[in-house]
């Protein structure tokens, strides 16, 4: 299609917004007086009709929550000119990075943003605004068009100034539009035209000067739109809307011959775009993530100021651990078990509950809070916000787990415990699990020798009333908990804490029952701790696996199937960071120290047939701190304690590996080095919804960019690189979101494990980003016998992450939580599931929505696959099943027989299901 005649004049779509970081270099309470008097005058110009409106309110709904928590008395003022399209509100609730947080919080934060529109009374928006992330991951497209989300206007990750429209094939082939704003970002125009970036300069005291600029932006936007329409985008960080700057703009445009101005938002230019878009030759695909080119003119407004930033992936460990325990307990504990407490026993949850800690947890993933690379109050603030969602949603998962746990019918006697372990994965656990059982005080106890250490007597029967062995591992005695109920005072349970590993099964989104029992006086509750899988002092092996601990802390590992053996595994790097929250600072004067030189103590911890741990504690001397006076690492060193365990148990394919570094020391980076002995050129790394391929060599060209590419990348739990016939993968637990495959000739894989920096913006250096004090991580090591199952790396760092959980009831225990559940005849199996998950997919909600379950899973593969959904406990029973958009929409019936959804998911395919 060709342009529209000359003398047709082009729509320049007026876009006011602001650019408001709800924290940053600022707390919340520090910004909130900004937000408050911005909306304040904003309010008063779109109602006097100064501001003819409509006022886009930065892509989040955030804003007004924020604003109406100070100015209640303006809800009414607010929603009388959302009904009448004077504020564009959302999509988002609250602008997230798209890297640090998994998929499935991105998509509650647009369905959540988008409701809130609503109930405000406005139009929810309907353009992908995604205008400061630190880079757009491969299944954005497909998410914004599950949300309704036609088009996309961005940013970062794109270094191509020549062009303002593209077409971005997301993962799944999901093709959007997308407007990309220039050099400045979103604050272009108010940089180039606004002269934003003078402080001491009133461009609205120079008329004429203001009409040069904007003459020449215009003309340089119009050169680089593909479509008719032109979007001039009135915003910038924390900026207010200026009515002099404005009174020129439409002075301007109204003489002009060329330009028409449009009192526009997101949705109208997009939609105009959209009309057009056969127009559109510029193609984006998959994640977006170039670093910033040099584009450099004469003026400094002429060079781009694209960032990717790629070091906010390891800033503040912590913080992302925190987050992800809370994505965890929400997605994979609280919700689904309330949802299996509600469809079988009727239990009631207020699902406010739920809204609160989502909204507590959304507003941690504001990118520059989740990624770590603001001033230290508000990262203090933020741990607040976790503490809230992670009380929430435990306490919603233990009470539902306790109602499911006490509806098995059956009382229990003065020496009887119940132990229900649950399993959150759609799939069936069978495997060895370390339960710690709480033993009341009183029951008897044994000695060995001549007395020792008295050890409580007891032993376990599974569901089917068999004795089940166990290997003892520790105890801690008199351990108390409170017994609550409704009428009384809480009440002190008295208990042994035994910890023990044994053999279970446990269905797929399901539970066992074990009864403990108590053993009678001075009898041995003892089973065979022989053989166990330690082989040497330094070693130990399963049936995949054998694993030797060298002199200096490194494994040897050999995989048992394929006999190929990999070496210095576990070995760590410490090198200088003199960067901030956004990256990491490589300095010049570095000094590099691993501790493959270092002397490292072995211990056994645990020998038996069901667990065999040891410890490594290795000590690495390292500079305390970087000394910024010479630009050089710190003379005076420290000690870097590093404590390892490494885990086998039977049938287990993976070495399960604990670290825990007492950090001491400033400004370093931290990470453990896994060599895969592959020759290779690309590897493997998990992201929201979706597994890419990247390569492991950087471009060629790097030395010319104005950003470096960095080597270390996102993922979501793992990595891994292989060949056709060997491989390693390396999965975290949550909250380890940097790797890298070294271009080395062993190809080693390099998890970051934290960071320390003292640079924060605007001021002369705080504490907080160094971590010091203990540190904890879990990560899995896999050997590959060539490419890697995705699907099972992805359920290995889900079963990480989430784990088992137990309850645990005595006598006195049942009543309570039956009454809860306005149970009055017990009749629940002792051992049961929701629902299981057949085929390749993986899910990554189940949640309960009024009278209807929710699922969410996807494929992550390259190729077509079948999956099946299939309801196990008798006690659910769905009439209808549906397939929905990502907002809850129908779009389509589906097959429901004998309790199973059988559906093909195209590749990489995200596919929401509904039964009700």
């Amino acid at each position: 299609m060709a342009r529209s005649s000359a003398s047709k004049k082009r729509r320049v779509h007026y876009v006011p917004s602001t650019h408001w970081d709800r924290e940053w270099h600022m707390p919340l309470m520090g910004f909130r007086f900004g937000l408050v008097q911005l909306l304040d005058r904003v309010i008063d110009a779109l109602e006097d009709g100064t501001l003819p409106g409509p006022y886009q309110t930065d892509g989040q709904s955030i804003l007004f929550e924020d604003y109406l928590e100070i100015r209640p008395d303006r809800r009414a003022r607010i929603e009388k000119l959302c009904r009448a399209g004077k504020f564009a509100v959302g999509p988002w609730y609250s602008m997230p990075d798209e890297f640090t947080v998994s998929g499935e919080a991105i998509i509650r934060n647009l369905v959540l943003g988008r409701a809130q529109a609503r109930a405000y009374g406005a139009t929810a928006a309907s353009a992908g605004y995604v205008p400061d992330m630190f880079g757009h991951n491969s299944q954005l497209p497909q998410i914004l068009a599950g949300c309704n989300i036609p088009a996309a206007i961005l940013w970062r990750g794109v270094n191509d100034e020549t062009k303002r429209n593209f077409l971005w094939r997301g993962a799944d082939g999901t093709e959007i539009p997308c407007h990309k704003f220039a050099r400045q970002g979103y604050g272009a125009y108010q940089a180039h035209v606004g002269r934003a970036h003078e402080p001491n300069r009133l461009i609205e005291d120079e008329p004429a000067e203001f009409a040069k600029h904007l003459a020449k932006f215009l003309r340089e936007e119009a050169a680089a739109t593909d479509v008719d329409p032109i979007l001039l985008h009135d915003s910038c960080d924390h900026q207010e809307w200026s009515p002099a700057r404005y009174a020129l703009l439409a002075a301007e445009l109204a003489k002009s011959g060329e330009y028409e101005l449009v009192h526009s938002d997101f949705d109208a230019y997009l939609r105009e775009l959209i009309a057009q878009r056969d127009r559109i030759t510029g193609r984006l695909e998959g994640e977006l993530r170039d670093p910033g080119i040099a584009i450099w003119g004469e003026q400094p407004l002429e060079a781009s100021m694209q960032w990717l930033i790629p070091g906010v992936l390891s800033s503040r460990v912590r913080l992302k651990q925190a987050n992800a325990l809370c994505q965890s307990l929400l997605t994979q504990w609280a919700e689904p078990f309330t949802a299996y407490a509600a469809a079988t026993l009727g239990s009631q949850f207020a699902p406010g509950y739920f809204d609160l800690a989502w909204r507590r947890l959304l507003q941690n993933h504001a990118h520059d809070s989740m990624d770590g690379c603001s001033v230290d109050q508000v990262h203090k603030d933020m741990e607040q916000r976790f503490d809230e969602t992670r009380l929430i949603a435990d306490r919603l998962a233990l009470q539902a787990t306790s109602q499911l746990a006490a509806a098995v019918p059956g009382e229990l006697k003065d020496d009887e415990v119940r132990v229900t372990v649950f399993n959150p994965l759609p799939r069936d656990f069978a495997g060895v699990t370390e339960v710690v059982l709480e033993i009341p005080t009183t029951w008897p106890q044994f000695n060995e020798f001549f007395g020792f250490e008295p050890k409580p007597a007891f032993r376990v029967y599974g569901a089917d009333g068999q004795e089940i062995a166990y290997q003892r591992l520790a105890q801690a005695m008199n351990r108390v908990r409170p017994r609550l109920r409704t009428t009384k005072f809480p009440e002190n349970v008295y208990s042994h804490h035994v910890t023990v590993a044994l053999t279970l099964a446990v269905p797929a989104l399901g539970y066992t029952t074990l009864t403990v029992r108590a053993a009678k006086p001075e009898t041995p509750t003892r089973h065979p701790e022989v053989p166990g899988l330690a082989t040497a002092a330094n070693a130990m092996a399963n049936e995949h696996l054998a694993v030797k601990i060298e002199a200096n802390g490194t494994l040897t590992l050999t995989d048992r199937a394929t006999g190929r053996t990999y070496r210095e595994l576990l070995a760590f790097e410490d090198c200088a960071d003199i960067g901030d929250g956004w990256f990491h600072g490589v300095a010049l004067n570095d000094q590099v120290f691993v501790s493959t030189s270092c002397r490292a103590d072995v211990a056994l911890v645990q020998n038996g047939p069901l667990l065999t741990t040891f410890r490594i504690r290795t000590v690495m001397s390292v500079p305390e701190a970087f000394q910024f006076d010479r630009m050089v690492r710190a003379e005076k060193f420290t000690e870097l304690v590093i404590d390892s365990t490494v885990s086998l148990r039977p049938g287990q394919k993976h070495l399960d590996v604990r670290t825990t570094i007492n950090n001491t020391a400033d400004d370093h980076r931290v990470r453990v080095l896994l060599p895969s002995g592959t020759n290779v050129k690309t590897y493997l790394a998990d992201t929201p919804f979706d597994v890419v391929e990247r390569p492991i060599a950087l471009r060629k060209d790097n030395h010319e960019y104005r950003e470096l590419e960095v080597e270390t990348k996102p993922q979501q739990s793992w990595t891994a690189v292989h060949d056709a016939k060997q491989g390693l993968a390396v999965v975290a637990d949550g909250g380890l979101l940097e790797t890298a495959v070294r271009d080395l000739p062993d190809r080693p894989i390099a998890l970051t494990l934290f960071r320390g920096f003292r640079r924060t913006v605007f001021t002369d250096g705080e504490p907080g980003g160094q971590q010091r004090g203990p540190l904890h991580f879990h990560y899995a090591i896999v050997p590959l016998a060539g490419a890697p199952d995705r699907i099972a790396l992805g359920e290995l760092g889900q079963r990480l992450a989430a784990g088992l959980r137990v309850v645990q009831m005595r006598g006195a225990d049942l009543p309570i939580f039956r009454d809860q559940a306005g149970v009055t005849q017990p009749a629940a199996p002792a051992t049961a599931g929701l629902l299981r998950l057949e085929g390749a997919a993986l899910v990554s909600s189940l949640r309960q929505l009024g009278e209807a379950v929710e699922i969410r899973l996807f494929n992550p593969l390259t190729r077509a696959a079948t999956a099946k959904l299939v309801v196990t406990d008798k006690a659910f029973k769905p009439k209808q099943a549906a397939l929905t958009d990502f907002e809850g929409n129908t779009k389509g019936k589906l097959s429901l027989a004998g309790g199973k959804v059988s559906l093909t998911l195209k590749p990489k395919q995200i596919v929401t299901v509904r039964l009700a």
